[in-house]
């Protein structure tokens, strides 16, 4: 029995662990996964304390005001919300609303059934956590971002250049990168700390972006150890051995290059994939390194350079392919999930509400437009419904009533109505048609009708002692009968077609105002991306779901207009048949019988 009750003690706990928090004097937190679905198909498997450039920007975080003074609340968990992962904030621009941030993933992260960590922020008390030496493995000696500033290495070992003649431009392949125009380079002085032993092994990468074609431009060089571009060819070069790459670089895309070397031999990679091997002639290379030329000065090479490294270690190609594919601009490896608080852990957000979040002000503007735009179209449509109900359904009472006077004699009408008009001599049935306006007071054809019978009591002979035979109207008379009551008819048609260009404006500019929100939402979207760097669906497909949300709501308002003003059509059209056979129907009785 106790068992039984701990297990339902434990049981019960299980839904506060999946919702705890990991400290409450953070106030949101972000989840962040890893596609290994697209790394699978790739062939590459997850890299345990691999590094990965978490970028944020107004596609992704909202919240760059929420977080504190150079980001120093920042902090990262593996899975479990419990354990602290390494990071560096590499770059953090409030203003624009961009950051880039370095994190170490868990050591278990490639066992994980969803790979993911956590983002806290949201602590302006918090103290600086980021360890910027601290996320790279003890075998990387050399890494240089490229940030602004003198380049500096980003590891615990301090191997700084020598000398370095470089310019800094933005939007290099993950932050900022070290431009190149043929006569700048950067220097390493030799150091025991820098060696590359075969017996050990050791991997030399970069990112390399050109926008030109090269005439053997040096990227890097050491100890006869040469890599370069020919024309468009990355190429490895050891004493006048070369491997030329089948894998051209394109101009103006950043590319990942990487030479790994061990006892037997040096593996030349291109964006992670293995281009050819040179057979190991060196066992160790300790001299001074040139970056962006040769060491003797010559053979410059014009374009970028970023994440220049050096590691004491032979990077396999599934470290390298995952680091190509992880890093690149057109990276699209990490999903960014909503944010949390702690009142808030639990509760999922549908992707309605998301998406609404998402949209921009401008977008939000045309979305009013159409939402009055969708008020007034359906007042018209239950308007124009009720109305034309109520009118076909008084005509309908109004033909029946006059059906039934057949062909009686209607030549003696000499009532006088309310109005104080001349009384005619008419049969009953006539005069109390005639007369009692009140019965079909919703009905158009009654409205023609009681135009017709005054055109006529107007062109009849008024006498006391009159017989209906001696009652004539002349073909004249008829037809001037016939153009009155074609006159109220137009009139009728009038009042039942106004208001319905109404719907025709909400039909046909609905969806082009619903379009202009769209073109501007993406527009600003791509501008985002732009000033931000990254191109990847999760940078995009928040802002143009939030943009597709105006030509929703253009649809929202054109669909139903469109819906009602062809049923309300029909309606009118069979209204206007009635209103016309009842013309010709109400003439041809009165020449009948006045003629």
């Amino acid at each position: 029995m106790k068992r039984i009750v701990t297990l339902i003690l434990m049981l019960s706990m299980v839904p506060g662990l999946a919702l705890a928090w990991w400290n409450d004097e953070w106030g949101y937190k972000k989840k962040i996964t890893i596609d290994a679905q697209r790394l699978q198909q790739e062939g590459v498997k997850l890299v345990a304390e691999g590094l990965v450039p978490v970028r944020l920007h107004t596609g992704n975080f909202a919240y760059f005001a929420d977080l504190a003074e150079n980001g120093k609340d920042l902090r990262f968990l593996a899975a479990d919300d419990k354990t602290p992962l390494k990071f560096y904030v590499e770059k953090l621009d409030p203003v624009n609303e961009m950051a880039l941030i370095w994190v170490k993933l868990p050591k278990d992260i490639a066992n994980a059934a969803e790979p993911m960590i956590w983002m806290y922020y949201g602590n302006p008390k918090a103290v600086d956590a980021q360890d910027a030496g601290g996320i790279f493995d003890v075998a990387q000696s050399v890494v240089y971002h490229f940030g602004q500033g003198p380049v500096t290495d980003a590891t615990a070992y301090a191997n700084q250049p020598a000398a370095a003649s470089n310019t800094i431009v933005d939007g290099g392949a993950v932050g900022d990168a070290a431009a190149f125009d043929g006569n700048q380079s950067i220097r390493i002085a030799a150091s025991p700390a820098i060696q590359m032993m075969a017996e050990f092994g050791w991997t030399v990468s970069a990112w390399v972006k050109i926008d030109q074609a090269q005439d053997d431009g040096v990227i890097f060089e050491r100890d006869g150890l040469i890599l370069s571009v020919r024309g468009q060819a990355p190429v490895l070069d050891l004493n006048r051995k070369e491997i030329v790459s089948p894998i051209s670089l394109n101009l103006a895309a950043w590319h990942h290059l990487a030479v790994s070397g061990t006892k037997e031999g040096y593996t030349f990679y291109v964006d992670g994939k293995a281009a050819g091997m040179l057979p190991a002639s060196v066992s160790v290379f300790q001299g001074d390194i040139s970056i962006g030329s040769a060491l003797s000065g010559s053979r410059g090479f014009v374009g970028a350079i970023d994440e220049f490294g050096i590691a004491k270690v032979a990077r396999d190609q599934n470290y390298l392919q995952f680091a190509a594919m992880m890093q690149g601009q057109s990276s699209a490896l990490l999903n960014y999930g909503e944010d949390s608080t702690p009142d808030s852990e639990g509760e999922s957000e549908s992707y309605l509400v998301s998406t609404l979040n998402n949209v921009t002000i401008d977008g939000w503007v045309i979305i009013g437009i159409l939402g009055v735009m969708f008020v007034i179209s359906t007042l018209v449509m239950i308007v124009k419904a009720i109305v034309l109900s109520r009118t076909s359904r008084e005509n309908k009472k109004f033909e029946e009533a006059f059906s039934k006077l057949g062909t009686m004699n209607i030549s003696k009408l000499d009532h006088q109505d309310e109005e104080g008009q001349a009384d005619f001599d008419e049969s009953p049935l006539l005069l109390s048609l005639t007369g009692n306006h009140a019965a079909f007071a919703g009905s158009s054809i009654y409205r023609i009708y009681h135009m017709g019978v005054q055109e006529m009591n107007k062109r009849l002979p008024k006498g006391v002692g009159a017989d209906a035979a001696d009652q004539i109207l002349s073909a004249q008379g008829l037809n001037a009968v016939k153009a009155s009551m074609d006159g109220v008819l137009v009139r009728e048609l009038q009042k039942l077609n106004s208001q319905m260009v109404l719907l025709t404006i909400a039909i046909s500019g609905g969806p082009f105002l619903g379009l202009l929100g769209t073109v501007v939402g993406v527009m600003i979207t791509f501008a985002a991306i732009a000033a931000s760097g990254e191109v990847n669906v999760n940078a995009i497909a928040p802002g143009i779901a939030a943009a597709l949300v105006a030509t929703v709501a253009g649809l929202g308002v054109a669909i139903p207009a469109l819906f009602g003003y062809n049923y309300l059509g029909s309606q009118i059209k069979m209204v206007t048949a009635d209103m016309h056979v009842f013309v010709d129907e109400f003439v041809a009785k009165l020449a009948e019988q006045h003629s």
